[in-house]
């Protein structure tokens, strides 16, 4: 009887010790982590399993005992994809915002240079050269149009438009010149034929084209790019992952929660696996990405050479100046070769001496103060702009190490999101994180960046047959508009292209040449030669006639000429 005795004891004590063990397991196997994680992203606690439950049920992590009903596993999945767009988008916040806030100063900059060169040439006009330039002043407002057209992405072919303000403001200032002489539309657009060959403003249109060109197609290209690379960035951060990414951001995220392991987070190479098979396409857009960088980099150091638009639109007011002044020194010998070119013109008819003059048209004004130019319509001075200026000059060399520092980003970005502390373990804990299956060391290799390279992703299905026609899409913008900084960077517009000699420009055209400067502004009324029908200088004595002074015809044909405009 004792040996019997014996053994049943010894069956209950290893039946006592088997549900002791089993109490012990029945514990560890306890959901109360993984209900609390769950309740902590939002979630309702109704139905979530206290204890783990036969997995059978579960699509996408691994069919073991777990923590996490159908329901629950459909959305922590729901939950990944919208941390996956948010981690994408917070990311990519500095790039997107490099080129959102810069163009908005820039942009700014280039519109407020644009106005102000406008008010300062019409005050410094209006103050030089009075009534004359008021009558005459749609000639310029017409320039400020187009230029202002142009920036704002107008088909303005620059060259055309400046030839075809020097030949308006030849054909007006021949007639100012030539009073005493009757001239139709047809013999005024012979004049202007005239423009190219005679060169009556001297050197300046010529250099000013050059300047005006390049610096415009610089500014305008510049904006442009940061425009593109604004809508490209925003557009490519606004992910739509595929059902495949989806459930491998599902298997990496949060089939944790249903091993009863919350807290355990992605091994690192693990985390970058999915994110480049998730990023395959905005992988591919890095290389057409990086080239329209360098572009913008090269056009930006336009912005600070001497090409650069508020060096050329600042003075653009005495520039224009200095060319009436040549073309009222020129006046005798254009006048002689446009009546040789294009014949003698009818005489004006004669006005009644008795018809009075108002003192205020008189043909000589005072000399142009610098000192005098307008303010802005803020009412803040040409200080302020330049102080502007200086500010935008540091904005360029900020936006170049701004744009330096996005160089790449679209490869680099799975290694960006995979190094934030709450995504993964981090490199330190390779051997204590979630693999995809448990909490081990993820043995696959990385792989390399791009479409084509996810081929034998292990943990994403890619297609790599069938590319994100809208990421094409971006790269094929960001093409275009390498192509069109890169024409910028060497002067010519898409549609353009300028075979004018590049020069080192006329300085900064705010001051006087050779320290000399004229005391006052005069225009010079000449008496060309006249010739007959043979195009045969006459004799001068019987041109003389009659008597009256230069003078006096100057000013009676003035008030002819402004009663014509005034209609």
């Amino acid at each position: 009887m004792v040996p019997w005795i014996g053994a049943l004891l010894g069956a209950l004590l290893g039946l006592l010790l088997s549900l002791r063990a089993g109490a012990a397991d029945a514990k560890a196997r306890s959901c109360g982590e993984v209900r609390e994680a769950y309740k902590a992203k939002g979630f309702s606690l109704l139905n979530i399993p206290y204890q783990e439950i036969a997995g059978e049920h579960l699509r996408i992590c691994p069919q073991e005992y777990t923590c996490c009903t159908s329901e629950m596993e459909d959305k922590l999945s729901q939950q990944s994809k919208l941390e996956f767009e948010n981690l994408v988008e917070e990311t990519s916040h500095f790039v997107r915002t490099t080129f959102v806030s810069r163009h908005k100063k820039f942009d700014e900059f280039f519109r407020e240079l644009l106005e102000n060169a406008e008010r300062s040439l019409n005050d410094m006009f209006v103050r030089t050269y009075g009534m004359l330039y008021m009558q005459n002043s749609e000639v310029f407002q017409d320039l400020f149009i187009e230029l202002k057209r142009y920036y704002t992405g107008g088909n303005v072919n620059l060259e055309e438009m400046l030839n075809d303000f020097w030949a308006r403001l030849l054909e007006r200032m021949f007639q100012l010149i030539n009073p005493h002489y009757h001239f139709s539309e047809d013999y005024l657009e012979c004049v202007s034929k005239y423009t190219d060959q005679l060169k009556p403003f001297g050197d300046v249109p010529r250099k000013l084209k050059v300047q005006v060109t390049r610096a415009f197609i610089a500014a305008r290209t510049f904006v442009q790019g940061l425009t593109v690379g604004r809508e490209v960035a925003n557009r490519v951060s606004k992910v739509s992952p595929t059902p495949g990414c989806i459930r491998a951001l599902m298997k990496m995220l949060y089939c944790p929660y249903c091993r009863g392991l919350p807290t355990v987070k992605p091994c690192n190479n693990y985390c970058l696996n999915v994110m480049k098979g998730c990023l395959a396409n905005q992988a591919d857009l890095d290389t057409e990405w990086n080239l329209f960088v360098d572009a913008m980099l090269l056009v930006a150091d336009r912005l600070e050479g001497p090409f650069n638009i508020e060096s050329v639109m600042d003075p653009i007011d005495v520039k224009i100046s200095e060319a009436i002044m040549n073309m009222q020194e020129n006046s005798v010998h254009v006048t002689a070769k446009v009546f040789q070119g294009c014949g003698q013109p009818k005489p004006a008819p004669a006005l009644r001496s008795s018809r009075s003059v108002p003192d205020t048209f008189n043909t000589r004004f005072r000399p142009y103060n610098p000192e005098e130019r307008p303010t802005t319509a803020a009412g803040t001075s040409l200080d302020r702009l330049r102080t502007i200026w200086r500010t935008m000059q540091h904005g360029v060399i900020d936006i170049k190490e701004k744009l330096k520092l996005s160089k790449k980003f679209w490869s680099t970005l799975p290694y960006s999101i995979c190094k934030e502390e709450r995504v993964t373990a981090g490199l330190s804990n390779e051997e204590d994180c979630w693999n995809g299956h448990t909490k081990a060391k993820y043995l696959p290799e990385i792989m390399n960046d791009g479409l084509t390279n996810q081929i034998n992703n292990p943990e994403v299905d890619v297609d790599i047959t069938r590319p994100d026609t809208y990421i094409r899409q971006q790269i094929m913008a960001l093409r275009v508009m390498t192509n069109k900084l890169k024409n910028a960077y060497n002067g010519n517009d898409v549609n353009f292209q300028d075979t004018s000699e590049e020069t080192s420009g006329s300085g900064s055209g705010s001051g006087c040449t050779d320290d000399i400067c004229p005391t006052e502004f005069e225009f010079i009324t000449t008496d060309a030669p006249l010739v007959d029908s043979d195009r045969r200088e006459v004799d001068s004595s019987s041109a003389s006639q009659p008597s009256w002074s230069a003078l006096t015809w100057f000013v009676i044909c003035l008030v002819l000429l402004l009663q014509k405009q005034c209609r």
